[in-house]
């Protein structure tokens, strides 16, 4: 393997957990639910999965356990904002903070275990082909997954009803409510499915990305993918070519220490921010405003109110 190919596979690596989690927060926000909790339900699934793999000797365990860890933190989320129609900006950053915390205390015990890598899954006579066969056709499972989903959330909401529903209730869940429609159950559910997505990433970057766990690995990628939402303007395929973009930025400042450039290392680390601060800001001059949210984004829903 050449160093260009390695470099080529390290991005894939980086922006899969990235891809994951922006996933779930943009079905959570097209129907109208602002969740800024991504990174306390990344941390919690990066240490649930971990804590269960170990334990157990079982990565499929630790996946699930980082899935289930995100749903329980949603649920949580959506008990507050659902149930008691509270502030959505406050409470997400409520639960990031709750989510750290925790995540801190469970994984406590495991600093240090390592876990064994996970195999990658090779497609017979694809992953021959020069350059692009490793690139594309032999990577772990989650890689897999991570296209499948882009393409599963693209169709599910493009060319399905309860795709639609999701977009009505998102866009106007006054009028979505006088139609009939189910807006605090449909919230519900899209809520769980990011926070499953939240979970799905943190597991991935515990017992894929570094196989091991430490307080504060997801290293502000839970935010991240919430700009990546913005900047994918809530359309599935650019959350995939953004998610690709701000891995490559991840890898490439990790190479540019490793060469000694003679810049500062605190502000390489800084690159990926920086370019998500970059590209939010050049999408808002070129769009303005219009830049394609959901109408109701943010907004509490009461019924009969």
């Amino acid at each position: 393997m050449t160093t260009f190919e390695a470099i080529l596979l390290t991005i894939v690596t980086a922006s899969t957990p990235l891809l994951i989690a922006a996933l779930g927060e943009l079905v959570t926000e097209r129907s109208g639910v602002l969740n800024l909790g991504v990174e306390g339900m990344m941390a919690m699934g990066a240490a649930c999965s971990f804590a269960a793999a170990v334990t157990f000797d079982s990565t499929p365990v630790g996946v699930a356990a980082g899935i289930l860890a995100g749903v329980a933190m949603a649920l949580v989320f959506a008990l507050v904002v659902l149930g008691f129609a509270a502030n959505q900006v406050g409470s997400g950053l409520a639960l990031t903070i709750l989510g750290l915390g925790l995540a801190g205390l469970i994984g406590a015990p495991f600093v240090g275990a390592r876990r064994a890598p996970v195999e990658a899954i090779s497609v017979p006579g694809l992953s021959d082909i020069p350059m692009v066969g490793r690139l594309f056709f032999e990577q772990d499972l989650f890689v897999y997954a991570s296209i499948l989903l882009t393409v599963a959330v693209a169709l599910f909401l493009n060319r399905t009803r309860a795709g639609l529903v999701v977009r009505s209730i998102g866009e106007n869940h006054t009028s979505a409510h006088g139609l009939g429609l189910p807006v605090l159950r449909t919230r519900l559910l899209a809520i769980l499915f990011g926070g499953a997505c939240a979970g799905l990433a943190g597991a991935y970057l515990s017992l894929v990305y570094t196989r091991f766990w430490s307080p504060g690995m997801t290293a502000g990628r839970g935010w991240i993918a919430l700009a990546l939402v913005v900047f994918a303007a809530w359309r599935p395929g650019w959350v995939l070519v953004g998610a690709y973009i701000f891995g490559a930025a991840t890898v490439l400042q990790l190479h540019a220490q490793a060469a000694q450039f003679g810049v500062p290392s605190q502000l390489l680390s800084a690159v990926p921010y920086l370019a998500t601060i970059l590209a939010l800001l050049l999408l808002s001059l070129r769009r303005g405003r219009a830049i394609g949210a959901p109408g109701s984004l943010g907004a509490p829903f009461v019924p009969d109110r």
